[in-house]
């Protein structure tokens, strides 16, 4: 029976995924993937849709009950957090309008968090592709921005006010937990799951040719040396294995969040 897999099209996934979703992997079963941004990926999970699925480790609290999560295939890191961009540099927050790429994504919460004493007058939830060039038009006055906007956001004109992901780890020493790979309960064994990606993974590691075109096909135009530098910084240890470290993350993020008020309280993972 095939199982439904649902990613978001960025080189990190492809990459990550490409073995298991092209039956490399022996003895795993027929995957049918869907490409989805992460913010609807979130929305989808919450009803149930997808067997194994990428969400934000913001939106874990909504999700749980029906999901396991696993210790493999998410994007935990550091040096890759978000950005906060506008087009000068310096600007106040405080009652001005943010584009963000989603009301339960990773970054978002980072947001919330850190502008807690400047609180934007305005939120709007913009797709990832539209932040960038709303900001340099004037649209929004800043922008929360993810992935390779890391690499691209200077060809806009843009600023960085804040790196979202050195803020987190000057305070908390641990990596930034962005993404994270769910099961479904009662439909995945979580235990079979993990050993199937961490093989995809390796084998992705292993064989990086092997990838290349399923990633660069889906990569939204992206130039091949900025698909590789968004591999090299979002495929890391924490992919193969969350680790002590990674499970501290999510339980950092989590708490926080919850004794702030903005998501509902979680079981700690450690």
């Amino acid at each position: 029976m095939a199982l439904s897999l649902a990613v978001s099209p960025c080189p990190n996934d492809t990459f990550v995924f490409h073995a298991l979703v092209h039956g490399l992997i022996p003895g795993t079963p027929e995957v049918n993937l869907t490409f989805a941004d992460v913010d609807v990926t979130n929305t989808a999970a919450e009803r149930g849709e997808f067997d194994l699925v990428k969400v934000s480790y913001a939106a874990l609290p909504w999700l749980l009950d029906d999901y396991e999560l696993l210790p493999t295939g998410g994007a935990l890191g550091r040096g890759c957090g978000p950005l906060v961009l506008t087009r000068e540099p310096g600007v106040d927050l405080a009652g001005k309008t943010v584009a963000v790429p989603g009301d339960r994504t990773t970054a978002y919460l980072l947001f919330r968090l850190w502008s807690a004493d400047q609180a934007p007058g305005r939120i709007e939830v913009v797709p990832f592709h539209q932040i960038m060039p709303g900001v340099a038009n004037g649209t929004y006055d800043a922008g929360l921005v993810i992935h390779e906007a890391r690499f691209t956001y200077q060809r806009h004109g843009l600023h960085a006010l804040a790196d979202l992901g050195e803020w987190w780890e000057s305070d908390t020493g641990l990596p930034i937990p962005l993404g994270a790979i769910l099961a479904k309960k009662g439909v995945v064994d979580p235990a079979e799951a993990t050993e199937w990606i961490r093989n995809s993974v390796s084998m992705a590691w292993a064989n990086p040719d092997a990838s290349r075109e399923f990633v660069l096909a889906n990569a939204q135009e992206m130039e091949p040396e900025v698909v590789q530098q968004h591999i090299d910084l979002y495929v890391n240890e924490f992919t193969l294995e969350l680790g002590r470290d990674g499970l501290a993350a999510a339980d950092a993020l989590l708490q926080r969040a919850a004794a702030a008020g903005l998501t509902p309280t979680v079981k700690p993972f450690v």
